[in-house]
């Protein structure tokens, strides 16, 4: 089974994620591969796709998106798995909640999107963004669940055994 997993990250938590995800998968002796969403150029070959990307006022990054528009017709004859991340301790519904992305996720089937915790560190953020998070209600720390990206991913490869079993 050859299994990409991709995802937009501005500042790395989410990049950070993606690679823990694509190791764990590995440790299955599926073939795991890890691109950035701009550098994917073709589906061929591909059994499954885990996509995600932070998520920035309400939206995903421009990078992911691209690729599930790109790639819209080759992902409905796949299963696809998507995570956004965000800034953790924001009230539900406010322009930084993860949970919250626009339509970016309508037009593709997925079979689970999961919300992860991100990281906030001001030192990499430019002033724009800390006064951003800030107004949201942003909380400094990584908060990133790295148990939960585990079980998540063990949930993904328990349905590709459960769903693809000859692969």
């Amino acid at each position: 089974m050859r299994i990409l997993v991709t995802a937009s990250s501005k500042h790395g938590a989410t990049a950070e994620i993606a690679d823990a995800i694509a190791e764990r998968l590995r440790g299955t002796g599926w073939e795991a591969v890890r691109q950035n969403p701009e550098d994917v150029v073709s589906l061929d070959g591909i059994d499954a796709v885990v996509c995600g990307s932070a998520v920035y006022m309400t939206q995903w990054m421009p990078g992911a998106t691209a690729f599930l528009q790109r790639f819209e017709t080759q992902l409905a004859q796949m299963p696809v798995w998507a995570f956004s991340v965000g800034l953790s301790g924001v009230p539900k519904h406010s322009p930084q909640d993860p949970s919250r992305i626009g339509p970016v996720l309508l037009k593709v089937h997925v079979v689970h999107h999961q919300v992860f915790p991100g990281r906030y560190d001001p030192e990499l953020l430019s002033l724009r963004e800390r006064s951003i998070v800030r107004l949201a209600g942003g909380v400094e720390g990584d908060f990133r669940d790295w148990q939960a990206v585990g079980e998540w991913t063990d949930s993904i490869i328990a349905e590709l055994r459960r769903t693809l079993p000859a692969a």
